[in-house]
């Protein structure tokens, strides 16, 4: 049995349907991606050995909506905070525009920032913290600390 084959011919056959039912559950098309993909994840890991192709179509919707379940599960013991809210909490009114210009910097730059600004940690610290280098903590620091010179720049000569 040749599992890639079989993978490959199982996204083109269902990939629509679970889809569909996806959608319906969850609605939102990031999670439903997800769960797509973790739904064909699990039949590689699994490898199930099918009587026929309804049993293969059954299998594949039970783990889909299971993960769709587990999703919305997830969700409502997890729940997302808004950008608003957290600004209107966290910070005072005037650090909103900097934690908004923070926010809009790649991952690394405003984690690093984060980090070392507002958690107090030290380079040594961060770079064992995201297992990276001193020298990449710093040169993420920097290139972070210019986009937001940049961006306040840009606010003043409005």
């Amino acid at each position: 049995m040749d599992i890639e084959k079989d993978i490959r011919n199982a996204v083109e056959k269902y990939s629509d349907m679970l889809y569909k039912i996806c959608i319906v559950i969850l609605c939102n098309e990031h999670d439903v991606q997800d769960a797509i993909q973790d739904t064909f994840i699990r039949y590689l890991e699994k490898r199930p050995v099918f009587r026929d192709e309804e049993h293969e179509k059954a299998w594949l919707i039970r783990v889909a909506t299971n993960i769709c379940r587990d999703m919305i599960r997830f969700q409502i013991r997890h729940p997302k905070v808004s950008i608003d809210e957290l600004e209107n909490t966290l910070v005072a009114p005037e650090q909103k525009e900097t934690l908004k210009e923070l926010l809009e910097l790649p991952v690394k730059q405003k984690t690093v920032l984060y980090l070392h600004y507002v958690e107090g940690y030290h380079i040594k610290e961060i770079a064992a913290i995201m297992g990276t280098t001193e020298s990449a903590v710093k040169m993420q620091m920097l290139r972070g600390r210019k986009q937001m010179r940049l961006s306040w720049k840009e606010a003043y000569d409005r």
